[in-house]
């Protein structure tokens, strides 16, 4: 299965800035395998047999939770792209449930940027993008919001 935007491009189209998801999505599984990998550790260090079963168990239900919210995580980036084109905007999320959101750059009005301090450390934020009679669209953290940004703002000489 190729990209989303490569299926749509216009004759003439070209991609000028592809971005995702910040890998931030991750940090719930990333909390949960070390308190997974802190109960192993544990289990091998109690000295009875019932707190070692129940620090293993432990260990094995959190394990569980973390891998499905890496697996989560990995899908939600997997089906989420966000491109800027020479011509439009293109937002798409989803699998089997596809919402897509496409915006001529023509038709942009203002683009904003919204990052909290640790989206500013870790370079994410929303950003919300408002066009001309097409209303906003807001679209929620991404990597490297200014980057993204400047890629619409931005308009080659001679246009």
């Amino acid at each position: 299965m190729g990209r989303y935007i490569d299926e749509i491009l216009q004759p003439g189209e070209k991609v000028l800035y592809s971005t995702n998801a910040h890998w931030m999505f991750y940090l719930p599984a990333i909390g949960a395998w070390i308190v997974a990998v802190v109960f192993l550790v544990l289990s091998r260090m109690v000295g009875t047999d019932v707190l070692m079963l129940v620090c293993l168990a432990f260990a094995a239900v959190v394990g569980l939770a973390a891998l499905y919210w890496s697996l989560t995580a990995w899908f939600h980036r997997w089906t989420t792209e966000t491109d800027v084109t020479n011509m439009r905007i293109v937002h798409k999320t989803g699998f089997i449930k596809r919402r897509t959101f496409e915006m001529s750059l023509d038709k942009v009005e203002s683009v904003d940027v919204n990052q909290s301090i640790i989206g500013r450390i870790m370079n994410y934020g929303n950003v919300t993008i408002m066009g001309v009679g097409e209303g906003k669209e807001t679209i929620s953290t991404i990597a490297s919001p200014l980057a993204f940004r400047n890629a619409i703002t931005t308009r080659p000489v001679g246009t």
